[in-house]
């Protein structure tokens, strides 16, 4: 195992608790090369800057660097992969990436050749929090017996039920796809030289067990977890800060524990990457900026993420746990491992999905590109899409699929459901299609290719029904993990209205809770009501007016 670089060995000083009601002291740090303060010039070129969605709370830094060097910084956000895949590609404007890991990306030749130039701006470790009650009842909550807890033990803790975990996608997200490599690593005892034909099947399979919230970024899952902390989860598997920002939050019904597998964690260490030569010097000048003493106390008071400057990172190290150094979990440089462990999360090992697709099939859809949109994006669950991220939303193996075509009234069920593969004896790898999958897959692009637009709008009635359809066969399939899709264009003009739709679903079994409703917004769909509705029934609105339809699909996959 290879000991943090010095700088991490600066932030990580021994454990000690959280210091509520210290006075952090004034740091003041020259920084080699920092481009004065300039105002910014009205015509000055934006600095695009592609960045991961945990970085939000960042956002505050657009100001601060214009301030501070002149340059316009702008941030897009995304979700890991989905920006991975953008760079591979070339297909971003963007001049720089900041990426919470960078390892997946810089795995790749082309990854490589994209990035002209990188620096680590910051640090956060993988940690598990664990709430105190469940860590007294492991005797996690003394920090002797803390420190020895590793992967394998976190991992038999989760197959006997004791620890019920939220956790990103590993599939799409970071810190999950880091958390599975932990326990694969510390499963094989050679995380050294870890190839894909060393992983042990069966430590996935029964980490996986604990795997009860999944999502697609931190924001969303905090939120969840803050709702079913006690009753549906008592773990948050994240980034340190994170974990940190929900303790001080007060929201929580008890703190977490915040555990750190002795054989090493993983740490997200926030590169910031060069991707367009000719804004060299401004990315410099940004740098210099993030890496001095206002940027690095503002980052380590505001998003509790320890600092890379060795100095800020002494002055501040009251705001961070403290105990023994921590040892930093090798990546394996083998692409074939990572994208085999992915592709068996999410065709073998996660619970699997089944899904009813509400599909607005009134009149409105037949208009501007609407129909043609909506089975573009049939067609892209059901495999026409090849990329990194087409694979990541396709139709997994032992999926079901109701799709529920409506207009005035709800229509008719059609059911589809995806064969299981053989799975492997040992180890992982991408595996092809098989030809009973390809048929299914077949099957659900004929289906779109033959759906008509026409009538009005029974948008509450037909989620009603999908709801009631999923309650039915969850009591007759309690394993898989269920959720309904709805996608509309229109105004609700038949049926129920939304009173009436909140008045039905309050006399529904307890049972629909665990049903979360997505709601995909395009066309003069009334986004306050469909906020209303997921609000009642959990889940999310996401905004097709504002992203293609066929990409809103991978982006509720990664909440699956």
């Amino acid at each position: 195992m290879k000991l943090w670089p010095k700088v991490a060995a600066l932030a990580l000083l021994p454990f000690l608790l959280w210091a509520c009601g210290k006075s952090e002291p004034t740091v003041t740090v020259k920084t080699p090369g920092a481009a004065p303060a300039a105002a910014p010039g009205v015509d000055a070129p934006v600095f695009k800057v592609l960045a991961t969605s945990d970085l939000r709370d960042a956002q505050p830094l657009e100001d601060m660097v214009a301030k501070a060097t002149g340059v316009k910084l702008k941030f897009t956000f995304g979700g890991t992969m989905e920006s991975t895949e953008a760079v591979l590609t070339g297909k971003t404007d963007a001049h720089a990436a900041w990426f919470a890991n960078a390892k997946y990306l810089l795995s790749d030749p082309q990854g490589q050749s994209r990035v002209k130039l990188q620096d680590k701006i910051m640090l956060s470790p993988i940690a598990v929090g664990v709430s105190a009650s469940v860590a007294k009842q492991l005797g996690w909550d003394d920090p002797a017996t803390a420190a020895k807890v590793d992967w394998k033990l976190i991992t038999q803790a989760a197959r006997d039920g004791k620890l019920s975990y939220a956790l990103s996608n590993p599939a799409t997200s970071n810190q999950g796809f880091m958390a599975l490599m932990g326990v694969v690593a510390a499963a094989s005892n050679k995380a050294e030289a870890l190839s894909a034909e060393d992983v042990d099947r069966g430590a996935i399979a029964n980490f996986i067990k604990g795997y009860k919230l999944p999502g697609d970024n931190s924001t969303y899952l905090s939120e969840k977890f803050i709702e079913q902390q006690g009753t549906k989860v008592n773990t948050f598997i994240n980034y340190e800060s994170w974990l940190l920002s929900l303790n001080n939050s007060g929201k929580l019904r008890e703190k977490l524990t915040l555990v750190y597998p002795r054989e090493g964690v993983s740490t997200a260490d926030y590169p910031f990457m060069l991707l367009s030569e000719e804004r060299r010097a401004d990315y410099q000048k940004v740098v210099a900026y993030l890496k001095g003493a206002e940027a690095q106390t503002w980052l380590a008071r505001q998003t509790l993420r320890r600092p890379i400057n060795g100095e800020v990172a002494a002055a501040l190290g009251d705001l961070f746990p403290k105990g023994n150094m921590l040892v930093e979990l090798p990546f394996s440089p083998d692409r074939a491992l990572a994208d085999g462990l992915i592709d068996a999360y999410l065709n073998e090992f996660r619970r699997p999905i089944a899904s009813t697709f509400v599909l607005d099939t009134s009149g409105s859809m037949a208009g501007q590109g609407r129909r043609s949109q909506l089975i573009e994006a049939m067609h892209y669950i059901a495999g026409a899409d090849a990329s990194l991220t087409g694979r990541l939303a396709k139709l997994t193996n032992r999926e079901r699929v109701w799709l529920l075509p409506f207009a005035s009234r709800p229509g008719n069920l059609t059911f589809f459901e995806v064969p299981a593969a053989r799975a492997k004896a040992k180890g992982v790898q991408v595996q092809e299609d098989s030809e009973a999958k390809q048929r299914v897959l077949a099957d659900v692009r004929t289906y779109a290719d033959g759906l008509n637009m026409t009538g009005g709008t029974a948008l509450y009635d037909s989620v009603l029904a999908a709801l009631k359809h999923m309650l039915a066969q969850r009591a007759k399939s309690p394993d898989y993990q269920y959720s309904v899709v709805a996608f509309t264009d229109g105004e609700n003009t038949e049926g129920r209205g939304l009173a009436e739709f909140k008045a039905a679903y309050a006399q529904l079994p307890e049972d629909v809770r665990a049903i979360p409703v997505f709601m995909v917004l395009f066309g003069e769909a009334n986004e306050a009501n469909l906020k209303d509705l997921v609000k009642t029934t959990g889940g999310r609105v996401f905004d097709a007016r504002k992203t293609p339809l066929y990409s809103v699909f991978k982006d509720i996959r990664a909440y699956q």
